[in-house]
């Protein structure tokens, strides 16, 4: 079975040339052709973005549903991460990720699980993440993710994904303790890994694809036509899979 996979930090849909357009962003992730979509800031009914549900519009656009999971309050607005898909699925879990609670004006940050049907009889258990800017805080929120609520549950079963922004570079203590239980899937391809952020000239390895069970990765890219660049300042980033379904599937 083969999946293609994205995961974009869209910046609440304002590009570098500090324009709002949602229109531009749904284009952007149009042109990627993904099966599964994984978005991290994104606004919805924010004054300061036109009180647009930004994740009900983007899936709107791309003809996908959509799961939203706000990270943050402020009164009736909202702002968090999502995951699109036209492929069967169901919520699993939505909630907060610890902070560091004596570290004032830290983003309250959160993660999002969907099992998908990708056909066969097997479901895809995909978690979408976006972790602080702060190293420690970066640890704690790895540890909860590696935890018995996420990665550790029980139902997370592999074949099995987590994606996001994850605001560490494979040199992190952060990244070496995720990939002490899932793979980065851009390990081992005899490649240079592709770099997303920033995404005029990207030469920062913060967005990731992680994966577990009988994946095999077959191809990684990112998108730096025009379009692109501008739209966000990070740059989408494109996993092509090829799922192994599990014996007696």
């Amino acid at each position: 079975m083969k999946i293609r996979l994205v995961t974009y930090n869209v910046h609440r849909c304002v590009g570098t040339d500090r324009k709002l357009d949602v229109e531009r962003v749904a284009e952007v992730i149009a042109a990627c052709n993904a099966d599964i979509v994984a978005l991290q800031e994104l606004d919805v009914g924010r004054r300061r973005t036109g009180h647009v549900d930004q994740a009900h519009r983007l899936a709107e656009l791309l003809r996908m549903k959509s799961h939203f999971h706000p990270a943050m309050y402020v009164e009736e607005e909202r702002y968090g991460d999502a995951i699109l898909t036209a492929l069967p699925e169901r919520l699993v879990r939505a909630g907060a990720l610890p902070g560091l609670p004596r570290l004032r004006g830290l983003e309250p940050r959160g993660a999002l699980w969907v099992a998908v049907d990708i056909g066969g009889g097997v479901e895809l258990q995909v978690i979408n993440t976006h972790l602080g800017l702060v190293p420690r805080e970066q640890q704690v929120q790895a540890a909860a993710l590696i935890g018995d609520d996420w990665m550790a549950a029980e139902a997370f079963i592999a074949p099995a994904v987590l994606l996001g922004d994850f605001n560490a570079s494979p040199f992190s203590r952060t990244y070496r303790m995720l990939t002490s239980v899932i793979r980065d899937a851009q390990s081992g391809l005899g490649r240079p890994p592709t770099a997303t952020f920033p995404s005029g000239f990207p030469f920062m390895r913060i967005d990731h694809v992680f994966v577990a069970g009988a994946i095999t990765v077959r191809a990684v890219e990112s998108p730096y036509d025009a379009r692109a660049r501008v739209a966000s300042d990070h740059l989408p980033l494109v996993v092509d899979l090829e799922i192994e379904p599990p014996a007696g599937a």
